[in-house]
């Protein structure tokens, strides 16, 4: 048949992929049923779908269960699951996934005569990954996806490994827009499998951490993933639990935030709702990702109160933990006139730190000028939180890391100054950049050339000016497109005064941007992202 067949017992045996024309001679070779246990678009867009498998199968008279297992750990469920099916179905039986050896694991699990050993999880490697990738990339965010996408148009050849844990990819940037009500939701989410570049390898595991002086990345089920130069870009966690009550109360009696997905809509539903009350908008401590999205709530949601003609009955209040409304100075009279047109109450130095949603209550905290700190409770109808940030706890933890907790690197380019196989972009790098998805579209053409150089022990070529940009949209319809590199220096792309507020910019913020994200910066397209090159 092509196929190599393995017999594990009378009623079953494994294989690896089949193909839907497979089907006629494992039919004709006796088989009764059959077990996909890989699951769909593992292998890209060339891998029938179980649905096809299926059809084609009841076809050919045999049974077909689909019982799909991620690579790494399999949970004692899967093991339970497939012995039932063993129970169930006429033999022969012959499972499948990548290789066979999910569906070996399985077997092994199923037959155990000890129930509690039956119960443990099993850990398969899905492939041989003795000898090491040349690159592996952790993380399958916009950092992740965008660098190993040019890194490959420029070198097709080479064997680059994704870490990643998650099965779908956001579009994050667009998630303000959706909690203005400006924007679907479900636009801004698409499956991993779908994004993840066609000729690398994805491993569906989570990072537990590095050894950098082995070459390895650790995974959370004890795999140990080689590599010649490695990439470092899991994003930042949202710290949530340095809130207290706030995870006990999000997406309900009125507290939000548009830093979730599934959150975002709800503060969309919010607003329409609030004709009267109080709402309270926050930012935490420095750093987080987006500065500039936790006022941008604000705006846009003042605009559709101001809109309605309810704003008047409505307290607005902005605290921030920071001392000053925006951190690039050019860009804060613009912002002033929003405030004041929207008669938002500005607090400054001031930090959210316990949340009551049964009562509407939240707590904050605040310094004066002599660092004496002042506990303020405030009632709320919206309350609109920005979580703190920080660090992956496996990058924090690691020799990889700073003091911060952040990936170090030089600032320029974005090479790790210890470990110079080893380069960072991205919310985990510790470059004292603005972490948007503006800045990683610069710094993904940085690390790809200077990573290539370094291979061959060239001189690295190219330098990282600190470029970020954020699109602040004060109102529904306009955008003040703030563009800034390192000291806060201006760095506009067009020829237009930088702090002016513009239709254009907010039809690049809804249209342009998002269509570039997905079919420029994740493709590998590397349009106005050219940095400069080391005089």
């Amino acid at each position: 048949m092509g196929l190599e067949i393995k017999r594990l017992d009378e009623k079953l045996s494994v294989t690896g992929q089949i193909s839907v024309d497979d089907l006629t001679n494992i039919a004709e070779s006796g088989f009764k049923s059959i077990i996909c246990n890989r699951p769909d678009f593992e292998g890209g867009e060339n891998q029938p779908t179980s649905e096809q498998l299926e059809q084609q199968a009841r076809a050919l008279g045999m049974e077909f269960a689909y019982l799909p297992v991620r690579l790494g750990s399999i949970p004692a469920e899967r093991g339970e699951a497939f012995h039932k099916l063993l129970t169930e179905l006429p033999g022969p039986v012959l499972a499948f996934c990548g290789s066979g050896k999910r569906a070996t694991a399985l077997h092994t699990m199923s037959k155990s005569d000890d129930e509690a050993a039956r119960m443990h999880q099993s850990t398969v490697d899905a492939c041989n990954w003795g000898n090491a990738f040349d690159v592996v990339v952790v993380g399958g965010g916009s950092a992740g996806i965008g660098v190993t996408a040019s890194l490959l148009r420029r070198r097709p050849a080479l064997r680059i490994a994704i870490i990643e844990p998650n099965d779908k990819h956001y579009y994050q940037p667009a998630w303000t827009l959706v909690g203005g009500g400006a924007y679907d939701v479900n636009q801004t989410v698409r499956r991993m499998a779908d994004v993840i570049p066609e000729h690398a390898e994805w491993i569906h595991a989570e990072a537990s951490g590095f050894d950098p002086a082995n070459n390895l990345v650790k995974l959370v089920d004890g795999r140990k993933i080689g590599y010649r130069q490695l990439v470092v870009c899991p994003g930042i966690r949202l710290a949530w639990e340095k809130i207290a009550g706030v995870e006990e109360t999000l997406g309900e009696n009125g507290v939000t935030s548009n830093y979730r997905y599934d959150l975002a809509p709800y503060t969309w539903s919010l607003v329409q709702k609030l004709k009267q009350g109080k709402a309270l908008f926050t930012q935490p401590p420095m750093p987080i990702k987006c500065a500039g999205a936790p006022q941008k709530a604000m705006y846009l949601s003042c605009d559709h109160w101001l809109t309605n003609g309810c704003l008047s009955d409505i307290e607005v209040e902005f605290h921030t933990a920071g001392a000053v409304l925006f951190g690039v100075a050019d860009f804060v009279p613009s912002l002033m006139d929003y405030v004041d047109r929207y008669h938002a109450k500005l607090s400054f130095n001031s930090n959210l730190v316990r949340v009551d949603g049964r009562n509407r209550i939240a707590c904050f905290e605040s310094k004066d000028a002599d660092g004496n700190v002042r506990t303020e409770e405030k009632q709320f109808d919206i309350l609109h939180v920005t979580p703190p940030q920080v660090a992956p706890d496996f990058l924090r933890d690691s020799p990889l890391a700073d003091a911060s907790g952040f990936c170090k690197v030089n600032e320029k380019t974005l090479q790790h100054p210890d470990y110079h196989n080893v380069f960072a972009l991205g919310d985990a790098c510790a470059s004292p950049n603005a972490k948007t998805a503006a800045a990683i579209r610069k710094q993904i053409v940085v690390v790809a050339e200077n990573l290539l150089a370094s291979k061959e022990d060239e001189e690295l070529p190219l330098v990282y000016d600190g470029y970020g940009a954020c699109p602040l949209t004060v109102e529904k319809g306009k955008v003040v497109l703030a563009e800034f590199g390192f000291g806060g220096r201006l760095m506009p792309t067009f020829p237009l005064k930088p702090a002016v507020p513009r239709k254009l910019y907010w039809f690049f913020k809804t249209t342009v941007f998002p269509w570039l994200y997905w079919h420029g910066m994740l493709k590998g397209r590397e349009w106005l992202a050219s940095p400069r090159k080391k005089h």
